[in-house]
């Protein structure tokens, strides 16, 4: 997702969240506005189109980042791009607080939807399908926008929201690992209906969704594949991640932010044995949160001290 941050311009701050828009999204949008030509009177209504188009966008984006927020975790940026939008959340790692911040994003696309619907019947009954047409019909492809947006989304394919709905629901059952392991094997294989679709209907842009998705899911597999490996290492007693629960594992798995060594932040107090640097906080390998490490100490072990750890290892 970095290559998506990478070449954005950044427009406004609203609720603590950063908007950015990537250059390329000027291009298509002007590709896009110009091969629409017909539809309406005028090409300014294609351009009214499209950026409502994105406005919904950007609503559900915000859906996801101001839901995270709400349950303790971080969201401050969204980049829209031509192929939707990107909302940067690390929510708390838990599967409750995970579900909420990902539900979000089409629950907005949920509550749009009877507000648009009761404005194309209204401007039905007041006769713009004759007086004003351009207008009637925009309201009409604003709100099947909305829809067509919503049915996407929920598609049960990782890393659509839906896929990361369903990851999230089986986090409860099968824990961290094993849940996303199951998602991302299921959204390969609805990713390849995708590329099948794209071939079948000769689309450009199906494809490039396909390859985004694909890359995203591949990238969630391996991270699984990780997070499994971490899962079976053997824990330390006495220590808790303050965010998670989960014990640290034994072993040298902490890089050293000065010398680069690795080292076993708990055993050492996060005083690395190499150089005795002294970091701030120390990660969870688990969940990733980084916290001093007097907040881990647990029971008869809380008065160890307040030294504080090292970096993890890349």
């Amino acid at each position: 997702m970095q290559s998506v941050r990478q070449g954005s311009i950044h427009l406004f701050r609203l609720a603590g969240v950063d908007l950015n828009l990537h250059w390329s999204w000027f291009l298509v949008a002007a590709y896009e506005i110009e091969s629409r030509k017909g539809r309406y009177s005028s090409v300014a209504w294609n351009a009214l189109e499209y950026l409502a188009l994105f406005l919904i966008v950007l609503l559900h984006e915000f859906g996801h980042a101001l839901a995270c927020r709400q349950v303790g975790g971080t969201a401050n940026q969204i980049v829209l791009w031509p192929l939707g939008g990107v909302a940067y959340v690390n929510p708390p790692q838990r599967p409750g607080a995970t579900l909420w911040s990902i539900a979000a994003g089409p629950l907005v696309n949920v509550v749009l939807l009877p507000v648009l619907f009761a404005a194309v019947v209204m401007s039905r009954s007041l006769g713009w399908a004759h007086a004003m047409p351009d207008a009637y019909q925009l309201l009409r492809a604003v709100m099947w926008i909305d829809v067509s947006l919503l049915v996407f989304n929920i598609l049960p394919i990782y890393p659509l929201d839906g896929g990361q709905i369903l990851r999230s629901l089986l986090w409860f059952v099968l824990g961290r690992g094993r849940s996303l392991i199951v998602t991302t094997v299921l959204g390969l294989l609805g990713i390849a209906g995708f590329f099948a679709l794209a071939l079948w209907l000769r689309s450009i842009w199906i494809g490039a969704i396909s390859v985004f998705m694909l890359m995203n899911c591949w990238s969630g597999l391996r991270h699984a594949q990780q997070l499994l490996r971490i899962a079976r290492l053997p824990r330390r007693q006495g220590f808790a991640c303050p965010s998670c629960r989960t014990e640290p594992p034994l072993g040298a798995y902490w890089q050293c932010g000065q010398c680069g060594q690795l080292f076993d932040a708990f055993q050492s107090l996060a005083v690395c044995p190499h150089c005795a640097a002294q970091s701030i906080t120390t990660m969870c390998l688990d969940c990733g949160e980084q916290r001093p490490l007097q907040d881990w100490i647990v029971g008869a072990h809380a008065g160890l001290g307040t030294a504080s750890g090292g970096l993890p290892a890349k």
